[in-house]
């Protein structure tokens, strides 16, 4: 397959100005209740969704049909309403990937404004997200034992005044049916306490709207917050309509085509409190109904997924997944023979750049297409993607998305748009489309992040540096603040990441800059080998500096650590390795 898709001419609308003159469809769903509802009036008694707890028993899954997850998701929202919730107040979503994730997220959009929230997060993280926004309910896990949701909650809301009812999803019904909630200590009186499932049984789910209240939200309503701007400092909360969630489920499903069709299984292992995990495998898997198969609360982190992975796609016939490139090393290590992975047709891969090393690794050991693309939390999530009918590049994320307008900009030291970036040459990557959010929550975060150009159109800066081809495809170079500097010499990450990636003992390589008083930084690499690997930094520094052509670009020093530090989503997290080089002599 990967050979006939990389030997495949290029059709006639990969050009980005191809898709950009398509015409916008008039019937497309105004919001994404709507979206929802029009997906269970066509695709009915079809499976939406499937769900097993472990990965051990993923043979047994509890499913509900298109209808089914449709009344799912008005109960809630009914649910949340029966509450008090205002259209422009938030429901804050501490869970884990569970199927009460999924109908708690798209109710709470179709009533108010969702906020999900990363469950690793201690108190004081989920605090500062809960003032941040003035979220009015907060749903999480009942105490469990073995998970602590619930008593990390508990400590938050004492310094989250505008909670005032706490909404409770028993994880143990997933096991033991349904049953009274356990003891609730710590709440304070002031706060409700309400069981999910009971509440979601008492509401109607054939309408929207409760006690006589119609409660359907508009197109241009605020739909869900979304935290970005990585795990430290203050909150950055971006805010998007449901329009520009319908949009970017559209564009995200045109730029697929036939790839995906109805009834194709979708694996979801990423966070769901991700947008990646809500709006890829969750939104847009809905619009094209796709089959969503639901792997443990801990997605691809739940004990026993990586290893038994190949098992639950030849089992469950997966036809697509979404990953990110640490998911796809840990992959390869997996068991695969014996497997039948024929279903199995594309991985959509973002988050980070891909190395061409680990693409023709992975390829050429599963069968499999990657598709690499680039998306972000304040472009809704997807805005470039590799065709899978067309010649591809690697290393390149590919073409913007129907609709999707991209550009090249040069700013001035002062963040001021000084003109387009010629063909090739780096720039500023400049977006404009639908999909496009509304800003941050806090007004301060707002500074300099929309642009306007000659023609008074407004652009968002996303801080990554690009390039465009001749073309059209996009290519990263990386983040503005993760370029390193060496004596006045941008110097990309990826040029030196790429390099130790081609060693085989690798599986995870991340490149920073460490200050030096002669030449402002010097690159520093830092490596994580596979399992049993013992090759020594100083031969991997041997073989990377054949590879890497700049002489400013090659590591002054390489570092090899047992564990990569990575974000809950699965990226490297560079700040956590500046720390630990500045803390070396």
């Amino acid at each position: 397959m990967v050979a006939d898709l990389q030997s495949a001419s290029r059709v006639e609308n990969t050009k980005a100005e191809a898709r950009e003159a398509a015409v916008w469809p008039e019937a497309l769903p105004t919001t994404t209740y709507d979206l929802i509802l029009q997906a269970s009036e066509r695709y009915s008694q079809a499976k939406a969704l499937s769900f097993f707890l472990d990965a051990e028993s993923h043979q047994r899954t509890v499913s509900w049909s298109f209808e089914d997850y449709a009344e799912a998701v008005t109960r809630a929202g009914n649910l949340f309403a029966s509450l008090g919730l205002e259209r422009d107040e938030a429901v804050a979503l501490y869970l884990p990937n569970l199927p009460e994730m999924l109908f708690s997220l798209w109710g709470a959009e179709a009533v108010g404004v969702a906020l999900p929230i990363n469950p690793l997060l201690e108190p004081a993280g989920l605090a500062d997200l809960l003032r941040a926004s003035g979220a009015r309910v907060l749903v999480t896990l009942a105490p469990m034992p073995g998970v602590d949701l619930y008593e990390k909650a508990v400590a938050a809301l004492a310094a989250a005044p505008t909670i005032r009812d706490l909404v409770l999803v028993d994880l143990a019904r997933h096991v033991m049916g349904d049953r009274a909630l356990p003891p609730t200590p710590g709440v304070s009186k002031t706060v409700r306490i309400t069981a999910f499932q009971a509440g979601c049984d008492a509401q109607s789910g054939d309408h929207l709207g409760v006690a006589g209240r119609p409660v359907a939200p508009a197109a241009n309503d605020l739909a869900s917050m979304f935290g970005t701007g990585g795990s430290t400092g203050a909150p950055k909360l971006a805010r998007r309509t449901h329009a520009n969630e319908v949009a970017n489920a559209f564009m995200g499903s045109r730029a697929l085509g036939s790839a995906l069709k109805p009834g194709d299984v979708v694996f979801a292992g990423l966070p769901l409190f991700h947008v990646n995990g809500a709006m890829v495998t969750g939104l847009a898997s809905l619009f094209m109904g796709a089959h969503v198969i639901l792997g443990t609360p801990q997605g691809f982190r739940g004990p026993g997924v990586i290893g038994r992975f190949w098992d639950i796609v030849d089992h469950h016939r997966v036809a697509m997944f979404s990953a990110v490139p640490t998911l796809l090393s840990s992959l390869l290590l997996a068991p695969r023979e014996g497997r039948d992975l024929s279903s199995l047709r594309f991985v959509i891969c973002g988050a980070a750049p891909l190395s061409p090393e680990l693409i023709g690794q992975f390829e050429a050991a599963t069968g499999t297409a990657i598709a690499e693309g680039y998306g972000l939390t304040e472009a809704t999530c997807t805005v470039s993607l590799n065709p899978l009918t067309a010649a591809r590049r690697a290393g390149s994320v590919g073409f913007p998305i129907p609709f999707q307008k991209v550009r090249i900009a040069q700013l001035t030291a002062d963040g001021e748009w000084l003109g387009d970036a010629a063909t090739g040459e780096t720039g500023q990557v400049m977006l404009a489309g639908p999909n496009v959010f509304q800003g941050y929550v806090l007004e301060h975060q707002n500074t300099g992040v929309f642009l306007l150009d000659d023609a008074g159109e407004r652009w968002l800066n996303t801080g990554d540096l690009g390039a465009v081809d001749e073309d059209g495809r996009l290519w990263l170079r990386g983040r503005s603040k993760d370029v390193i500097i060496r004596g006045g010499h941008n110097i990309d990450p990826a040029v030196i990441e790429d390099a130790f990636y081609a060693h085989p003992d690798v599986v995870l390589a991340a490149a920073i800059g460490r200050p030096d008083e002669h030449a402002g930084e010097v690159p520093v690499a830092y490596v994580q080998l596979k399992p049993g690997a013992t090759v020594s930094a100083e031969a991997l520094a041997e073989f990377a500096q054949t590879r890497i052509a700049e002489r400013a670009a090659r590591p002054r020093f390489v570092r090899v650590i047992d564990v990569m530090p990575l974000t809950a989503v699965g990226k490297v997290f560079k700040p956590a390795l500046r720390d630990q080089e500045a803390a070396i002599p």
